[in-house]
């Protein structure tokens, strides 16, 4: 399970480095690019934290820091559907998908690091 929890926190790394590139193609406003590469940026960082916490397998307090932090960023792609009215988006539901897996892993560190 090990793979998969590594995985989980790759592949949402690699949606904040395409969200990225992809922010300076979709929109011309600087301060939307900004906005849109700052949101970015938090991805990324829920990402690496998740990837370090993978290998501190006995670090609750890491493991609280990931939950927060993904719980958080859950909260906002949910907002970002309700606000754009598309919550069916495919980029959407995969990096919600991601962060629910990864949310399951950091509450099994929690869980498995208190025993």
């Amino acid at each position: 399970m090990v793979w998969l929890d590594r995985a989980l926190s790759i592949l949402l790394i690699l949606a904040g480095i395409v969200h990225i590139f992809d922010s300076f193609h979709a929109f011309d406003d600087p301060l939307t690019i900004l906005w849109s590469v700052v949101g970015a940026l938090f991805v990324i960082l829920v990402g690496v934290i998740s990837l370090l916490r993978v290998s501190r397998p006995s670090d609750r307090a890491l493991a609280w820091i990931c939950l927060v932090s993904e719980l958080v960023w859950l909260a906002v792609a949910f907002w970002f559907g309700h606000v754009t009215q598309d919550p069916a988006r495919l980029h959407l539901l995969m990096v919600i998908v991601l962060t629910l897996g990864m949310c399951v892993f950091s509450a099994r560190t929690i869980v498995a690091a208190k025993s």
